[in-house]
């Protein structure tokens, strides 16, 4: 009898002290507006592989994507309680473009992070460009997919010149987006422009509006035009990216150009073929970009965040963006396994080229509308 109250007593001290130390986890307050891919992401993996190594910490997930303003709400409640003292109930954005409002700029709202915060951070590559208060820990680039049953790995064009050339002389077999339908689609019309202005994205400056470069365009419409009547059914560009890859898939098309994570994780889930290859230009790789992560400055738990964002820098992390979401690494591939570095060896770069958008983008889509795919209507 003794002996069971023994076990009873120990028994209840466990569970109270099990209690008490969930009690006393603090929590991380992360906000993403990102697609469900991502979220997804960080409910089932990067959550789960963060606590078990972190057992002080919880991660408390809160998805904004499609609510209001999104993150930039949510980076201004924190920007009002700078002013009353108030906590800002986040911690932790998961994507956020810390300069896009003056204001945030002024206040100094966001946490300027440097590698003795974060030192994983030395082990990001300078193609991603951050601002001091930006972590970049996913990118994406547009590449170039195609089916190997009927594109050979000695055809596949390595330079924009030779990719015209394919098109031109394969008819129907290539197909790219409208580009303000989507983003695989505007590379393909960004790297022409990028061919006629020196093949340099360096003077595509954000903010600027250079008049001189913008009549350049002029030139790559030409380049455009010369492969119109060969893309798919004569010119039928997809109104999306979705579009263009569900073309791939039936093989009503060879080639296409498609985001590095969208196509590859329609690959490893099965909605493209075994057959379907990658590739990238070697003599300008199309654009891509980066998912920048921020701390607020008046965040009540930056030791959490600074945590969190180590972490997904780490090799585990930046394995499991390439394996899981298709993602490219913000780190050096040469970090990750070199099984995993041979399977993405024709996509490999450290260098991802940048769109500006604002006036250069306008007259990039109305450029194109009206001296390129003339027989479509922008508004459809």
């Amino acid at each position: 009898m003794k002996l069971r109250l023994i076990l009873l007593v120990v028994c209840i001290a466990l569970l109270g002290a099990l209690s008490v130390s969930a009690q006393d986890r603090t929590p991380i307050y992360v906000y993403t507006d990102s697609d469900t891919n991502i979220s997804d992401f960080w409910t089932n993996t990067i959550i789960p592989a963060f606590e078990a190594e972190f057992p002080q910490y919880e991660v408390i997930l809160t998805i904004v994507r499609g609510v209001g303003g999104g993150n930039a709400d949510i980076a201004n409640r924190a920007l009002a309680a700078m002013t009353t003292g108030d906590d800002p109930q986040v911690d932790f954005f998961e994507t956020m473009n810390t300069d896009a409002q003056q204001d945030w700029v002024d206040a100094e709202l966001f946490l300027e992070v440097t590698e003795e915060m974060v030192p994983n951070l030395a082990n990001v590559i300078p193609a991603t460009n951050r601002l001091p208060q930006e972590m970049p820990y996913r990118g994406s680039q547009v590449l170039l997919a195609y089916n190997s049953d009927n594109v050979a790995a000695e055809d596949v064009p390595t330079t924009y010149a030779g990719l015209l050339e394919w098109i031109k002389n394969n008819p129907g077999q290539f197909v790219y987006n409208r580009p303000d339908k989507g983003g695989s689609g505007a590379a393909m019309v960004t790297r022409a422009i990028f061919e006629v202005t020196g093949q340099d994205p360096s003077k595509f400056v954000p903010g600027e509006s250079d008049e001189a470069l913008i009549a350049e365009f002029s030139k790559a419409w030409e380049l455009l035009g010369s492969v119109h009547d060969s893309i798919y059914e004569g010119g039928a560009y997809p109104a999306g990216n979705t579009p263009v890859l569900e073309l791939l898939a039936n093989g009503s098309v060879s080639m296409i150009t498609a985001w590095s994570d969208q196509g590859l994780q329609a690959y490893n889930l099965g909605v493209l073929p075994e057959t379907t290859r990658f590739a990238q230009l070697q003599d300008l790789p199309f654009t891509g970009g980066y998912a920048f992560s921020a701390i607020p400055s008046n965040s009540t738990n930056q030791e959490g965040a600074l945590a969190l964002a180590n972490f997904l820098l780490s090799a585990e992390m930046q394995q499991a963006i390439v394996e899981t979401i298709g993602g490219f690494p913000s780190v050096s591939w040469e970090m990750l396994p070199a099984e995993l570095q041979s399977q993405y060896t024709s996509v490999i770069t450290d260098t991802v080229p940048t769109w500006p958008g604002g006036a250069y983008g306008a007259a990039m889509v109305e450029g194109w509308y009206n001296n390129v795919a003339t027989n479509i209507d922008p508004s459809s």
